[in-house]
């Protein structure tokens, strides 16, 4: 057990060290500590789906896309799956140095069960370096439509869960943008998106309800919330889906009717398959 304070007992030391979370004489600095308590508050939504999927199937796969450096990983694997003898994490990443640097680290600490992919979110939904079945899926702060491509692969792979915590929704608030001029003679609304300002905030609530619509055609039921202890980030959503198989019947009527009232019908291939 760890003497130091805010560490969880039972976690690495040394997973901390590489982590660059405590200094190489085992030392914690308020940068760290923030970082470490918003790894360890995901962790509280996360580790009770874990547990859930792990006692009905006896068995678990997750895969975390935009993986970055794999915090969050490595310690969901430290913390919940080290000790199992079953379980296996996949974390995707488009950056190839971070991707090396992870799979060395896990040698190193004999995390036999983790695996470190050199993929985007898209390719990732047909690669056979992944398995058919994916339990749990997460996208922390996956930047603009990486989000929606993680929805898709969660999709495509029956995830049981999905956690996002979407980042810098750009493309809705881009369309929003090219099409005001003709939206202002469609619909009162309009004046919703008329300063860029607002474009931008609206952009990025509107696409996170068309997402959480979109899950919900797709017989998931969600908890929305705020991700709270990453007071740091602006980006504070949190959205997790539990699949249920019991679509929301009028769920993809009105994530169309949106769209059109909004003048986005050219997103509809993003946000209705």
């Amino acid at each position: 057990m760890s003497a130091i304070p805010d560490i969880k007992p039972g976690q690495s030391i040394e997973l901390l060290k590489e982590l660059h979370i405590l200094t190489r004489d085992g030392k914690l600095n308020q940068d760290s500590r923030r970082k470490l308590k918003q790894v360890y508050h995901l962790f509280q939504f996360i580790e009770p789906l874990l547990a859930e999927v792990l006692a009905e199937r006896g068995d678990l796969t997750l895969a975390d896309h935009g993986a970055g450096k794999s915090y969050l990983g490595f310690i969901l694997y430290d913390l919940f799956l080290k000790d199992k003898g079953v379980g296996h994490i996949y974390g995707i990443e488009t950056r190839a140095e971070l991707v090396e640097r992870s799979r060395e680290l896990a040698a190193r600490l004999a995390f036999e069960r983790m695996s470190f992919l050199d993929l985007t979110v898209e390719q990732s939904i047909t690669s056979p370096l992944l398995p058919e079945r994916i339990d749990v899926v997460t996208a922390l702060h996956a930047c603009n439509t990486a989000t929606d491509d993680a929805i898709k692969f969660a999709l495509n792979k029956q995830a049981r869960f999905i956690v996002l915590v979407p980042c810098c929704q750009a493309e809705v608030a881009a369309v929003l943008r090219k099409n005001k001029n003709q939206s202002f003679g469609l619909t009162p609304l309009s004046e919703i998106w008329r300063h860029p300002i607002h474009t931008r905030e609206f952009g990025s609530q509107l696409t996170n309800v068309l997402r959480c619509l979109q899950l919900e055609a797709h017989g998931y039921q969600l908890t929305v919330t705020e991700l709270v202890g990453w007071e740091h980030s602006m980006k504070n959503e949190l959205i997790i889906a539990r699949r249920t198989d019991a679509p929301r019947k009028n769920a993809q009527q009105r994530l169309e009717s949106i769209l059109h009232e909004l003048n986005l019908d050219e997103l509809r291939e993003r946000f209705v398959y």
